[in-house]
């Protein structure tokens, strides 16, 4: 039995259609890799890594196996490290740009809060879009500004409220890491046949709940808020622990590492109709029991005579928005006095239009981004 029949070989018209690039001995090609990966460390220098990475099949491979996660070297570099947790020692400082006349919200990557202010744009990371239903509201997340169609290929996942808007279920187009799939978990929404992967469908997998308290008697105090994260194990934050992540994305990878444009119109369609996510609202399974975050409880300054809370010079407006989340105290131990203070997320007002998002392990971006938007629906009964 010949090498090529077993396999083991790429077919001739395969390697005809990666190029001659394709041919580079794979030590060269390593060391090559290796090299600007450790050169280029911000954007938008590091698009250099992304480049490498859309060459040809044999350069991405490399790539993805010099690139290390967000969690290890505290950089962001393919799109699906937005869905990887991020540092555990330090955040990743984000921006939020919000636009009114639209109903959008884009994530950026690297600005510095004048820069910000100024209206300055760096890595854009994430895009959603507010959807003012009649009895509810829905954040569609995108990483395309301009497209936030369920059916594309950039579709990432989306939060959606109740009537009052105090409970949001955050909801991952593609399970969030092996353990989470399951047959049963489709969703009614159409999408291209090529975007299909023969082990998974795509649908709409429960992730996190995000629930705000409510204060229908106008107590003193912010806004006092519980997240649920179905997809994050409490072990996670224990020592030793770690947390289940995608290593790249189950569907139209070679799209999203390139950037090609997916053909509209000519492919057939493929619809779900039987009940899933979209209706049951299951979360993904997990072994152990989910991480549950709240809001650090702010102090009472009696010389300003308002809450505050240190958010080490990131946030500089007062708003009911601002928010710190920690690991909400276990009774059985599970968490530790020391992670029960650790800020993951942080999220705050620094001008009109413009908020900081910090994040870090075990949240990932997306996660983080979206347990954002919810601060931004109106809320009556919390407030």
């Amino acid at each position: 039995m010949t090498a090529h029949s077993r396999g083991c070989a790429p077919h001739p018209q395969e390697l005809q259609q990666q190029g001659r690039w394709a041919n580079l001995p794979p030590e060269l090609l390593l060391d090559v890799i290796q090299r600007v990966e450790a050169s280029e460390v911000e954007w938008p220098e590091r698009r250099h890594v992304l480049a490498c990475a859309a060459v040809c099949r044999s350069w991405r491979n490399i790539t993805k196996e010099v690139v290390r996660s967000p969690e290890q070297c505290g950089q962001i570099t393919f799109p699906f490290s937005l869905k990887q947790p991020g540092p555990r020692d330090h955040p990743i400082q984000c921006f939020i740009r919000r636009e009114r006349a639209t109903s959008t919200f884009c994530l950026y990557l690297g600005l510095t809060p004048s820069a910000a202010l100024q209206g300055q744009s760096d890595k854009l990371l994430l895009a959603a879009h507010k959807i003012r239903r009649a009895t509810s509201a829905n954040f569609v997340i995108s990483l395309n500004p301009d497209d936030f169609s369920r059916a594309s290929s950039t579709y990432i996942g989306k939060a959606r409220s109740n009537f009052l808007g105090t409970k949001f279920t955050v909801c991952d187009g593609e399970p969030p890491h092996d353990a989470a799939v399951s047959s049963s978990n489709r969703s009614n929404r159409r999408i291209h046949s090529r975007q299909v992967s023969p082990r998974v469908p795509a649908g709409n997998y429960n992730i996190a709940t995000i629930s705000y308290e409510l204060n229908i008697l106008r107590t003193r105090g912010p806004r006092r808020m519980r997240c649920t994260m179905h997809s994050i194990p409490v072990s996670s934050v224990r020592e030793g622990g770690s947390v289940a992540a995608p290593s790249s994305f189950i569907y139209s990878v070679d799209q999203r590492l390139s950037g090609l444009p997916v053909s509209k119109g000519k492919q057939p369609v493929t619809g779900f109709s039987s009940t899933g996510l979209d209706e049951s609202n299951a979360p993904v399974r997990i072994n152990g029991e989910p991480l549950i975050l709240k809001n650090k409880a702010p102090r009472w300054h009696e010389q300003l005579q308002c809450w505050c809370l240190n958010f080490r010079g990131r946030v500089t407006v007062a708003s009911v928005k601002n928010f710190q989340l920690v690991a909400a105290a276990d009774p059985s131990r599970h968490v530790s006095p020391a992670e029960q203070e650790k800020v993951v997320l942080q999220f705050g007002k620094i001008g009109k239009d413009i908020f900081t998002m910090d994040y870090q392990y075990p949240l990932s971006a997306f996660q983080a981004f979206a347990i954002c938007l919810t601060s931004f629906d109106t809320k009556p009964a919390c407030e």
